[in-house]
């Protein structure tokens, strides 16, 4: 069955099935969250396609995106994925990782879960958009600006405007399927 999709979706089967499973759908799972905020980041300047295409590689050299065991990782961890291939080695963007777990530990502690925290910026429910085209469609908003402030002055790194709102859309915190997307439909109920 051809159905029509968001028009950023290529036809690779990956990224067929994260728009068509992932992107949108609301997500109130701290260790998702957290995995997403560190492969967000780890986008940065990068095609998603190359992250999806190294996520489930990253989900077994990051412990599966324990917020708890990525936070006591040492030097000598750091190193062995600096030298691994099937993740971005990207010393920055690998040391930020480590640091956004610390930060991340601090946030849980500080709201109870960081599920509370993150959601906030949206009052705890999804944005709900009607864009009839992918141009209309932002790369920030106020909220996503917020959001990066606020993590930035938390202390996490890769964390600007738009790799938040990106985060935000992943997350479903805002749902930015386009209305001719059968997605659309799906989440919107339309």
């Amino acid at each position: 069955m051809n159905q029509t999709r968001c028009a950023w979706t290529t036809d690779d089967p990956l990224y067929i099935d994260y728009h068509d499973r992932e992107w949108g759908v609301p997500v109130y799972d701290d260790r998702l969250l957290f995995e997403f905020l560190i492969l967000e980041g780890a986008q940065a300047g990068l095609s998603w396609l190359t992250i999806l295409k190294k996520r489930a590689h990253y989900r077994q050299v990051f412990d599966g995106f324990d917020p708890q065991k990525v936070a006591g990782y040492g030097d000598e961890k750091i190193a062995a994925l600096l030298a691994d291939s099937g993740i971005v080695r990207n010393r920055l963007k690998i040391r930020a990782a480590v640091g956004n777990a610390r930060a991340f530990l601090r946030v849980q502690e500080e709201f109870g879960s960081f599920r509370d925290y993150i959601w906030g910026f949206v009052d705890g429910k999804p944005i709900i958009n009607h864009w009839r085209s992918h141009d209309e469609v932002p790369t920030r908003t106020r909220e996503s600006d917020a959001m990066s402030r606020d993590l930035k002055k938390r202390g996490f790194k890769f964390v600007g405007s738009t790799i938040c709102y990106a985060y935000m859309q992943a997350t479903g915190m805002v749902m930015d399927h386009t209305t001719d997307c059968f997605r659309y439909r799906e989440l919107v109920g339309d």
